[in-house]
């Protein structure tokens, strides 16, 4: 838990190329790392906490939630959520643990070559970056969904017309400065986080027959195939789906290097961003797995229209008219506020791939505004060569961006527990002692051990569900009907095989790569770096750090 825990905002603003060498009794002074040179700190504790939103809730939450009900059935489905969601609380502890102390704009991708290898590192980065350059087109297909809802059937309106459009705005906004960023990041976040609460509410009204005159209780609970419809291969099936739905929740790790004071911010970031999260997808989840049943058409959503989008399902029930536009419209928010917080990951990636020579230098360029352009650039310009994958059809490509994010979330979210475990293991090899960290990490390390076990557990199904059941051949003189189901089938059973595959073999490569043309070599656990870049607060940053105001206020701020 955090030692510094109070309902306060700081007002100061400081320039990470402004913090000063600090002293440590036992240990050696206390140094800034150069791959913070140039950033700012101005990202207040409410820009952390909806950043992290932003990335996280979107349509992962408002277009396939359904189709894991389809799969697993409700309670398939709510095991599926609470599973990840738990491996997820230990994660984010280890973010919040070595984040407040190490604030690098790596984050716990920098964290490698400190405490186990440079090449782990290297690996880590790219990885993530390749998974946050892909999140951008994912968001960027469903985009152009979600507007075509609006459209006329035989329309002539080009797809990718609103995609570049929103490229074009993500430019201006990430080049305007990091506070500007923040500030937008966190209003676009709020209609959704509202229409949320308004749902839980309306769900709950619904399924004890306040709204749509029907009485629900668990009848969907008792039905055919429920509570876990299809057993276990359905249940596991869900997994990277639900992963893509959660994939964000690290964001907070990101933003340490730029926040105001991580000692007060990230421990109050980790901790809120957790329960809010928490709360809005198991409550979401569980209400509608109650109300819409598991046989319904309308869940799976093949299309990923907001006509049939789960939400839109409930507020039809309710007598809500006008729910599938207002949705859409939500929906489309939330794709724009998860895309503005894709581009400020993937940027600082390769801010930090720069910094540490793995990319040119000129990349990692920032100006007197704390913002990385050069990168900025890249990462537009790369975003543009993505709208060629519009035309290969914006359904298709987003189903195949899901389960390569998917499986890529699985891998660092399992590296990040691997990570902390290997700090504790160096930080105690030093003599340092727990207390002095300036926050930590409840529940280790049995959290960290329950977590790296439920990683590994849907690492293997994944790969299990890959290479089963390969599609077989109709045969010569097959009708036309029957070959396109065998290529249909052929597409999704390769497409399984390199979603769950491909990342670990690329991450292998990378990491084997780098360490045999570098010749890295395993860091000594009395030799890790867990200085270089810390925090030190200043005067005003301590006074800040005290609790202020009453108790019942403090706890109040943890929720809302």
């Amino acid at each position: 838990m955090s030692k510094y825990d109070d309902g306060c905002d700081d007002t100061d603003t400081y320039e990470l190329n402004q913090m000063q060498d600090g002293g440590d009794s036992s240990h050696h002074g206390i140094l800034t790392d150069p791959s913070q040179d140039g950033l700012k700190r101005d990202l207040r504790l409410r820009h952390m906490i909806m950043i992290a939103v932003a990335g996280t809730i979107g349509t992962g939450l408002f277009l396939t939630s359904g189709s894991t009900i389809a799969t697993a059935g409700p309670g398939g489905a709510l095991l599926a959520y609470t599973l990840i969601g738990i491996w997820l609380i230990f994660v984010s502890q280890a973010i919040g643990e070595i984040a407040t102390l190490l604030p690098l704009p790596g984050a716990f991708n920098a964290w490698g070559g400190r405490v186990f290898d440079e090449a782990f590192s290297f690996q880590m980065t790219w990885m993530y970056f390749i998974n946050w350059a892909l999140m951008i087109p994912a968001e960027l297909s469903a985009a152009a969904l979600i507007v075509s809802f609006w459209l006329p059937e035989n329309t002539t309106f080009p797809p990718w017309v609103v995609p570049l459009i929103i490229i074009i705005l993500m430019l201006f906004i990430n080049i305007a400065g990091v506070k500007t960023y923040g500030e937008l990041a966190y209003w676009f976040s709020v209609p959704k986080v509202i229409t949320i609460i308004i749902f839980i509410i309306c769900g709950i009204l619904v399924d004890a027959g306040a709204l749509g005159g029907h009485t629900y209780g668990f009848e969907n609970w008792r039905i055919e195939g429920a509570p876990f419809k299809g057993g276990f291969k359905s249940f596991i099936t869900t997994l990277v789906s639900v992963a893509y739905s959660y994939s964000g929740v690290e964001m907070t790790g990101i933003t340490a290097a730029e926040s105001r004071n991580p000692h007060k911010h990230i421990p109050r970031a980790v901790n809120t961003v957790l329960i809010r999260i928490t709360f809005f997808y198991i409550a979401s989840i569980f209400l509608l797995g109650s109300i819409v049943a598991n046989d319904d058409p309308l869940l799976v959503n093949t299309d990923h229209s907001a006509a049939r989008a789960p939400f839109t399902i409930v507020f039809a029930k309710a007598g809500i008219k006008g729910a599938a536009h207002y949705m859409n419209a939500i929906i489309f928010t939330s794709v724009f506020s998860a895309i503005n917080s894709d581009f400020y990951v993937t940027t600082r990636m390769l801010l930090s791939l720069s910094r540490n020579g793995w990319v040119h230098k000129s990349i990692g360029y920032i100006n007197s505004r704390g913002v990385p352009v050069v990168a900025v650039a890249v990462v537009t310009a790369c975003s543009c060569l993505s709208l060629i994958t519009i035309f290969v059809g914006s359904g298709v490509v987003f189903q195949w961006f899901i389960s390569f994010i998917g499986s890529i979330t699985f891998q660092y979210w399992l590296y990040i527990l691997f990570l902390h475990f290997r700090f504790r293991y160096c930080w105690k090899a030093q003599g340092r002692a727990v207390t002095d960290l300036p926050y930590v990490a409840w529940g280790y390390p049995y959290g960290n051990i329950l977590g790296a076990f439920i990683g590994c557990l849907c690492i293997v199904c994944n790969w299990y569900l890959s290479v089963i059941n390969p599609p077989q051949h109709p045969g010569a003189g097959a009708s036309e009907e029957l070959m396109n189901a065998y290529h249909s089938r052929r597409e999704e059973y390769i497409q399984g095989i390199l979603g769950a595959w491909f990342p670990w073999f690329m991450s292998a490569t990378l990491f084997f790569a780098y360490k045999y043309i570098c010749g890295t070599k395993l860091i000594k656990a009395v030799d890790a770096d867990l200085d270089t870049g810390r925090f030190v607060p200043s005067e005003s940053d301590k006074e800040d750090l005290i609790p202020h105001g009453p108790r019942w206020k403090r706890i109040l701020k943890i929720f809302v």
